[in-house]
């Protein structure tokens, strides 16, 4: 990992984190795009929901020697639990988690649902956030935008932005919405009126799918990139096909968002490890042990798994 004096990196103000984790070195999401574009590959950001997935997404990146976006999304989580004190507490496990990695890393707070929660998000010491936009006509967008890139370049935050609406497979983010593919021109004036660092784009590739692949519009993307110069972002890469991956980097895609797989993945692994328990079980062993008979431990290693295969897809393994 970059040390503190290069200017990739930066050291958490204590103002902004409450004195929680000072000196955790975090790389800015620009500069870690910016490097991914300019050497021909993608960086992932995989989607963590507690300390076992966190942690198996940093053992993978660290094994693979890539670098790696962490995080938590607020879409898809209780808002009443996260404003009671949930949204700090994933903050402070990030941090942690930052705090020893061997890899670079940035700490995103991703798709957050109102812009008092960013405010909070950068507080708790999240160096990349978003804001979910993508229900609001552009020029709301911009505006909503435009406040977010202030709030977070002012404590040398990066912000994602997001222009068109990704279809949702599932249901899970308020029932079936109209989806939009991302308009080159509208995409063009959004990035040049919100300096945002990244764009999440909607290229046909879908949220929240759980089989098959889905179908990518790159002769869109191919405009898209002409139109904009930020790091191009694919939500939805859990449906994103494998083989399709280095056209898109070549076409300026600089960040995969993967969350559903994962948690597939945990699901099978903890799935498999009840089956197997004997009918006289070790409660000690199989609950909070962190040794290979923890269930969720065993469920931890099927995620890492998945990262690790999908570091190999996006080109980064070795970058770190």
């Amino acid at each position: 990992m970059a040390q503190g004096g290069d200017d990739h990196t930066r050291k958490l103000p204590a103002r902004r984190q409450d004195r929680i984790a000072e000196g955790v070195q975090l790389i800015r999401m620009r500069e870690m795009l910016k490097t991914a574009l300019s050497e021909g590959y993608a960086v992932g950001y995989f989607e963590a929901w507690d300390e076992y997935s966190l942690e198996a997404v940093l053992e993978a990146a660290e094994e693979c020697r890539a670098p790696v976006i962490l995080g938590f999304g607020c879409a898809l989580v209780d808002q009443g639990w996260y404003e009671a004190g949930g949204g700090r507490r994933l903050a402070a496990l990030g941090l942690a988690a930052a705090e020893g990695a061997k890899v670079p890393v940035c700490l995103l707070l991703n798709e957050a649902k109102t812009f008092d929660q960013v405010e909070r998000g950068l507080a708790w010491g999240f160096n990349a956030v978003m804001l979910d936009t993508s229900h609001l006509p552009l020029a709301e967008n911009i505006v909503a935008t435009r406040r977010v890139s202030q709030a977070a370049h002012a404590l040398g935050a990066d912000v994602e932005g997001e222009v068109g609406r990704l279809p949702d497979a599932s249901g899970a983010l308020g029932g079936p919405a109209e989806s939009a593919l991302t308009d080159p021109e509208e995409a063009a004036r959004y990035v040049e009126e919100t300096a945002v660092d990244a764009l999440a784009v909607s290229i046909g590739n879908v949220h929240i799918m759980t089989e098959g692949d889905a179908r990518i519009d790159f002769e869109r993307l191919a405009v898209l990139r002409r139109a904009v110069s930020v790091p191009l972002v694919v939500h939805g890469g859990s449906g994103f096909p494998d083989s399709a991956v280095p056209r898109a980097v070549a076409l300026g895609v600089a960040k995969f968002n993967v969350g559903t797989v994962l948690k597939q993945a945990f699901l099978k692994g903890l799935q498999e490890a009840v089956a197997a328990l004997p009918r006289k079980t070790d409660l000690q062993r199989v609950i909070g042990s962190r040794t290979a008979g923890d269930l969720l431990q065993r469920a931890k290693q099927r995620v890492k798994a998945e990262v690790s295969r999908r570091i190999m897809v996006y080109g980064s393994a070795g970058k770190a």
